[in-house]
């Protein structure tokens, strides 16, 4: 295991360096919170496929294909479906807003005053998100260095604690870019071929599973509808996917790379069911599916390519890790404390190297934060579960609404909001965590409240669709508050 414990540590002091790297960068807001929106079509697919790719992704992808067969896949493909969709439908529009996050875009759209609770919500779902990412670090440093659940999670969430702090967006696109690289070679080009040929080939698994195993429906309908309700609609408005398309050099960037990224989604998705399919053959009794990714690559694979695919595993998680919790920080300093205290978000800036400061302590708190809340949580399917039950329920309806209805009001966004949340997490309590019906009813009520009260009270004054229409456009730049660094 020397060989592959060095190529671990490597890459971990890698992800270290690079967030160094980052904070030499980073010297105002808009380079700190969005990498100076200025990535090109390469590094924004990277970075983008990176995020949306996660332990979730990666293991659980690989353990549903263990479950289900090829319909296993259907999970990462709806997460690939919503990015496709985000890019080919909204992702110039939304880039050319130049806002930091959704709740900005809720304010400019309606006027104000959607901000704080939009907020508390967005902060809720990205909070959950880091917080199952970080539990992931347990599984596979376990396998690693035979570690304790605890001294891995902190193990694993300190050293993207520490590369998103010290250079913020930056730092986590260069190791994000890294991670998409390992991703690729470590899952879809060493892990995936080897995986079929000592399976025995497609016809070798065909004849040793049932067919199940290769009906493209096998996961059953209702599962699949879930799938696209969470994941496809849940990319389309999530902070920690929004942030990403804030950091294109352009709309034309965000609209065809994020299409790249999409499609390579769907691949991986493809890639993971495989895996698990072949994994189901030589090891038809596992205890637990998530089980597989980590039994395959631990037993099958050479010295070296196992350290490598271990790593691979290892950046799925960190991606998605330091995104959602950059994503947290951000909302919880500009939405929620900014917007508490009672600070203008276009009053003047005291200095860019304040606010630099305020952004990277405000990661540091919330990545404290998510470390914590890792360690006593078990269960993460039912955190990722509540963080985009609460999502979809609570601002799908006034995020669309929003983009594409003109009648919408603050208040039908507002009571749209508060209505579809309270909904979601009467309805878990009621039916469980894992129930489909929260995410069913808490949208539908969301949609209604929406729709009736946006219909019953005033239209949005003039003036401020006025000005969504101008920022739409990208032609009301002087309404942008991102001041030039001083070293531009």
């Amino acid at each position: 295991m020397a060989v592959d414990y060095t190529v671990i540590v490597v890459y971990l002091a890698g992800m270290l360096a690079m967030g160094w790297w980052g904070m030499r960068r980073a010297r105002s807001k808009s380079e700190f919170l969005v990498a100076g929106r200025r990535l090109g079509p390469a590094m924004y697919s990277g970075t983008m496929a990176a995020i949306v790719l996660g332990g979730a992704s990666t293991i659980g992808g690989v353990g549903l294909g263990y479950k289900y067969g090829l319909s296993g896949a259907w999970m990462v493909f709806t997460i690939g479906l919503g990015l496709l969709a985000l890019s080919v439908f909204f992702s110039a529009r939304i880039a050319r807003l130049r806002v930091y996050t959704v709740s900005e875009m809720l304010d400019l759209r309606y006027g104000g005053r959607a901000g704080v609770i939009s907020g508390v919500v967005m902060w809720a779902y990205t909070l959950m998100l880091a917080v199952t990412s970080t539990i992931a670090y347990a599984t596979i440093f376990d396998v690693l260095f035979d570690l304790n659940r605890t001294v891995a999670i902190i193990l694993g969430g300190s050293i993207v604690v520490a590369y998103s702090t010290l250079g913020g967006m930056w730092s986590i696109t260069l190791t994000d870019m890294v991670q998409f690289v390992v991703k690729t070679i470590g899952v879809l080009l060493l892990l995936l071929p080897i995986a079929v040929v000592k399976a025995g080939g497609f016809s070798e698994m065909k004849a040793k599973l049932p067919t199940s195993y290769f009906d493209p429906l096998g996961i059953g309908g209702e599962t699949i509808f879930t799938y696209v309700l969470i994941y496809t609609f849940g990319m389309l408005i999530g902070q920690d996917i929004w942030q990403r398309v804030f950091t294109a050099r352009s709309d034309r960037t965000a609209k065809w790379g994020g299409t790249v990224s999409g499609t390579y989604c769907l691949a991986y998705a493809l890639a993971g069911a495989v895996i698990g399919t072949a994994a189901k053959v030589l090891y038809p009794n596992l205890g637990s599916a998530d089980d597989a990714f980590a039994t395959i690559v631990k037993d099958e694979l050479p010295i070296g390519v196992r350290g490598l695919v271990l790593a691979a595993a290892l950046a799925a998680v960190m991606s998605t890790s330091s995104g959602a919790l950059i994503a947290c920080a951000t909302v919880a300093n500009n939405d929620i404390w900014s917007r508490l205290r009672g600070l203008a978000r276009r009053s003047p800036d005291p200095g860019e190297h304040d606010e630099v400061r305020g952004n990277r302590l405000f990661i540091l708190i919330m990545g404290l934060a998510v470390i914590g809340t890792a360690i006593a949580l078990n269960n993460v399917v039912e955190a990722l579960t509540v963080a985009y039950n609460l999502l979809v329920g609570g601002l799908l309806v006034p995020i669309l609404g929003g983009l594409l209805w003109k009648r919408g009001t603050v208040q039908g966004a507002l009571a749209s909001v508060i209505v579809g949340g309270l909904a979601v997490i009467g309805l878990m309590a009621a039916y469980g965590i894992l129930a489909n019906e929260p995410v069913y009813y808490g949208l539908l009520s969301s949609l209604v409240v929406y729709v009736a009260v946006s219909l019953a009270t005033k239209p949005t004054d003039e003036a401020v669709l006025a000005t969504w229409r101008e920022r739409l456009a990208g032609r009301n730049p002087e309404l942008v508050s991102e001041p030039v660094p001083a070293h531009q």
